[in-house]
């Protein structure tokens, strides 16, 4: 427990610092809300309080004050702020399909078609860390290939979209001011003094490190935060699948045994024998009263607002495990807000990770002399 507040003190709101605190709510049931009958979405869903501004700012300040701190203690490369360590980063297919409902038929996916995608899979916290501590396990698909002009105008002509999840649906912060309050406590090593006030944040919290099994390709991945598909909000999400039926993975088992890597190692194992396989779902909000925009700490309902199939990711035997493709998973920057129009984010936090997703990217390849640059698909390191 020490050392995760200890490191909730150096660092960003990281998952370590979460964990320090979650423990205390383990037994704690999720919340429950009411649900309307389905409705299209309401106008006016989306408010930018007035003081977000000024506490994104000071966020991104805090942010990139830790990086600096730790390449300046000769931690090198400089690390991403969350999601820092990379279990590996891998090349996969990512299938649209044919039968999707009308509306749902924006962006990307508009019609059947393949790209390519580049796949990492990360722990959440902002520090290389032992695989064993509890954490969050991240999945970020960048699909290659994908024509049309990009929200973040400094990479309007890149021909990538990216989709970023981690493996639980809920975040443990409603909003900026909200995360600016919990840095202020961690900042002093009492991360748990804003949760005293913040119970559903601490359910979430929780929620967000609870031991989820030992494959990287066993588990679900979730946004977290809204996003539009066209004009529908919704969310999205990845489950595991046999690649052979299609039908869903069990759960895996509790994490086993292993070393500090054992993810990796299992991820390597797992590469050498078999492919990997996902569906790829997005969830339409049905009810904007229970299924809110703004507070990614409330999971939409899946009884009353059920995830649509809208295509299928297979990631074929491969090693990845090169020094070069090492170097190239390092490189990558994944962000929300590179993405179509059709699929701009949605919400205070997601309005959080655009200043500082793109801030931090900035500085660590400053700092790594590394240039910014998007894949294209044909990479290939074997």
């Amino acid at each position: 427990m020490r050392e995760g507040v200890t490191a909730a003190a150096g660092r960003r709101a990281s998952f370590i610092g979460v964990a320090a605190v979650a423990g205390v709510m383990a037994a704690l049931s999720a919340a429950s809300f009411s649900h309307a009958q389905r409705a299209e979405p309401a106008a006016g869903q989306e408010a930018i309080p007035p003081d977000e501004p000024e506490a994104i700012k000071w966020i991104l300040d805090r942010m990139e004050e830790a990086v600096k701190n730790e390449y300046a203690a000769g931690n090198r490369p400089a690390w991403r702020d969350a999601h820092a360590k990379a279990h590996g980063c891998v090349k996969g297919d990512f299938s649209v399909k044919a039968d999707i409902p009308a509306e749902l038929r924006r962006g990307v996916f508009a019609a059947p078609r393949s790209f390519t995608a580049w796949i990492r899979f990360s722990n959440g916290h902002g520090k290389p860390q032992d695989d064993r501590i509890r954490d969050g396990r991240g999945m970020s698909i960048k699909l290659t290939g994908v024509d049309g002009p990009k929200l973040l105008a400094q990479e309007s002509e890149a021909k990538t979209q990216d989709f970023v999840m981690i493996s639980s649906p809920a975040f443990f912060i409603r909003n900026a001011s909200d995360y600016v309050s919990f840095l202020r406590a961690s900042k002093y090593q009492v991360p748990f003094v804003f949760f005293l006030t913040h119970w559903h944040e601490l359910r979430a919290a929780n929620a967000i490190v609870e031991d989820k099994g030992g494959e990287v390709f066993g588990q679900r991945y979730f946004s977290m935060t809204p996003y539009l598909l066209g004009q529908r909000y919704i969310k999205f999400s990845a489950r595991p699948i046999d690649c052979d039926t299609g039908a869903a993975l069990p759960p895996p088992l509790a994490s086993p045994p292993g070393g500090p890597d054992y993810l990796r190692d299992r991820m390597s194992a797992w590469m050498a024998a078999k492919d990997a396989c996902f569906t790829f779902a997005v969830q339409p909000q049905t009810d904007p009263a229970s299924m809110p925009v703004e507070d990614p700490t409330i999971v939409w309902d899946e009884t009353k607002a059920p995830f649509i199939e809208v295509a299928t990711i297979r990631i074929p035997k491969q090693r990845f495990d090169s020094d070069a493709q090492q170097s190239f998973c390092e490189n990558l920057s994944y962000t929300p807000w590179h993405a179509l129009a059709e699929h701009r984010p949605v919400g205070g936090i997601n309005r959080v990770r655009k200043v500082v997703y793109e801030g931090i990217s900035v500085l660590r390849h400053k700092l790594n002399q590394s240039p910014r640059v998007e894949p294209t698909g044909s990479e290939s390191f074997n």
